[in-house]
């Protein structure tokens, strides 16, 4: 009988006891304790397992040998020396207020003191934490063990609404204070989050904090790798290729196409586990890890400020860019790779310093991410968007001007009057994102900035040079007329021309759109 998907399920103990898949992590959990850190941070996207690998260790510490039989870790741990555990998962504190936050600390705190029997006299939140810590290590004669999931979660939750963080914000400070003052009381630390923030007192208190988010030896701890994928799931994989009529390794390729390609060090490629289980429980190919991770903020951060290269294409970046930063002064391609919207691709070193190519990771994210960007921008229903995705990938390639400038207008329609823009990078932006939508990837240099096109793009064996006008007196014939002069002047698909090339020129004028395309296969057939 095959065991059950644990889609959704953060807690190990469940797991281990009602015939779900679990797929062994706990060789990593034994080295990254064996290592001889005490004090450990991991950042990942949301719903990539962080919680399930703190329930792990919460079970671990407390002693729980019953759940770890068959576990590559059962025969090695000293089971005679469990500690007491204090594990602390914003996920259900409260954070909307301030007032919120403290006093759903301050409950929490009563909570775990309550369970262990102690009482609390301290006044203050900070000293309540610290008084909890040196109590239970006290009373049970054992150092405690301090697990927090979701640390910058009170954090994350504003980053929209200044106040409100800057006032968590220092909250979290004096709470993660104690965590250093209370250093003989604890036997190891272990911390969640999303991002490495500044000021929080974690990441500057703690100097001999482990960050192990970029470590290659923990880069598949929450997540599967391809070996784990086909060895826990093999009977999952059976049944959806049987029901679609796939061979084994057709289906394998599909799946890796859609579900893989997360990395932190530039060589594994590792599985999102949520959307790889939503996967072999639905049997369809779908963005499932996108429909309950993509916070709203960030793709107004994007449309606010116009930066779409980091989506367009690879970026490169050095080391500095994951260290800490401050959430009030956000940068957009730090948070595109801390959220899961852009992994590393390669890893480099100049003169020994590591440099890093950010790129989107897979299908599920590209597809829905950039379906996402082009609504921000177009207001064009998001639940309509993959027909029309379709039509006019189909129009382009046949050379349909016409249905594809139908195909557009309807696009622009939707833009609200009072949104309307009339600049010209506005509509490059949209046409950009659009391309890329339709799954054309920017080829070469030819991009040189966001506010002006001049690109070429490639998808399977046909080639796009495109160009694009917007001018608000000009008439729209002059503007198209303008825009396919200007490709044919300066030559981009000479250098295509042992495959199909279409010339494109788009001319926007408000809401008015005209297109034109013409297909050349060689020097004769461009007329040049």
């Amino acid at each position: 009988m095959k065991k059950k998907l644990p889609v959704g399920i953060q807690s190990f103990s469940k797991l281990r006891t009602n015939g779900f898949v679990y797929v062994d992590k706990t060789e990593h959990i034994y080295k990254m304790i064996d290592d001889g850190s005490s004090i450990y941070f991991l950042s990942r996207p949301r719903r990539f397992g962080k919680s399930l690998l703190v329930s792990t260790l919460d079970a671990l510490f407390s002693g729980r040998k019953e759940l770890f039989e068959g576990l590559y870790i059962y025969d090695k741990w000293d089971w005679t020396q469990p500690h007491p555990v204090i594990r602390l998962d914003f996920g259900s504190i409260a954070n909307n207020t301030s007032e919120a936050l403290s006093n759903s600390l301050a409950d929490f705190v009563k909570e775990v003191a309550t369970k262990h029997r102690i009482t609390i006299e301290k006044t203050e939140l900070p000293d309540k934490f610290a008084e909890l810590i040196k109590k239970i290590a006290l009373s049970s004669g054992k150092q405690v063990v301090v697990l927090v999931d979701e640390y910058d979660k009170p954090i994350i939750d504003h980053l929209s609404n200044p106040e409100t963080l800057d006032a968590n914000k220092s909250i979290l400070h004096d709470f993660y204070q104690v965590l250093k003052a209370s250093d003989d009381y604890i036997k190891f630390i272990f911390l969640t989050g999303v991002s490495k923030f500044s000021g929080l007192s974690v990441f500057s208190a703690l100097n001999n904090l482990d960050d192990i988010t970029l470590n290659m030896d923990y880069g598949s701890i929450c997540c599967y790798t391809q070996e784990e994928l086909e060895s826990y799931f093999s009977e999952y994989i059976d049944i959806v290729a049987r029901d679609n009529s796939l061979s084994t390794s057709e289906l394998l390729d599909r799946i890796k196409v859609w579900y893989t390609g997360y990395s932190w060090d530039g060589k594994a490629s590792v599985y999102n586990p949520f959307s790889t289980l939503s996967f072999f429980r639905n049997r369809e190919f779908n963005n499932y890890w996108f429909r309950t991770a993509t916070p709203t903020f960030l793709i107004e951060i994007l449309k606010k400020r116009d930066q779409l290269e980091p989506v367009l294409r690879p970026v490169e970046v050095g080391s500095g860019s994951f260290d800490s930063y401050d959430p009030l002064c956000i940068n957009e391609i730090p948070l595109l790779f801390q959220t899961g919207y852009l992994t590393v691709k390669r890893k480099e070193s100049s003169l020994g310093t590591p440099q890093y190519t950010l790129g989107i990771p897979n299908e599920e994210v590209r597809k829905s991410f950039l379906e996402h960007l082009v609504n921000a921008y177009s207001h064009y229903p998001v639940e309509r968007m993959q027909r029309l995705i379709a039509d006019m990938q189909k129009q382009i390639r046949a050379g349909d001007a016409s249905a594809l400038e139908q195909n557009l207008r309807l696009l622009l329609a939707h833009i609200p009057n009072i949104l309307h823009v009339e600049n010209e990078k506005y509509y490059h932006s949209l046409f950009l994102l659009l391309m890329r939508t339709l799954g054309f990837d920017i080829h070469g240099e030819v991009l040189t900035n966001i506010g002006r096109i001049d690109a070429v793009w490639r998808q399977s064996e046909l080639t796009v040079v495109a160009e694009v006008k917007y001018h608000a007196e000009k008439s729209i014939e002059s503007l198209l007329g303008e825009a396919m002069s200007q490709i044919c002047d300066r030559k981009y698909y000479e250098a295509y021309l042992d495959r199909e090339v279409m010339l494109m020129a788009v001319a926007f004028a408000g809401k008015e759109v005209k297109c034109s395309l013409k297909k050349v296969g060689s020097p004769d057939e461009a007329g040049l």
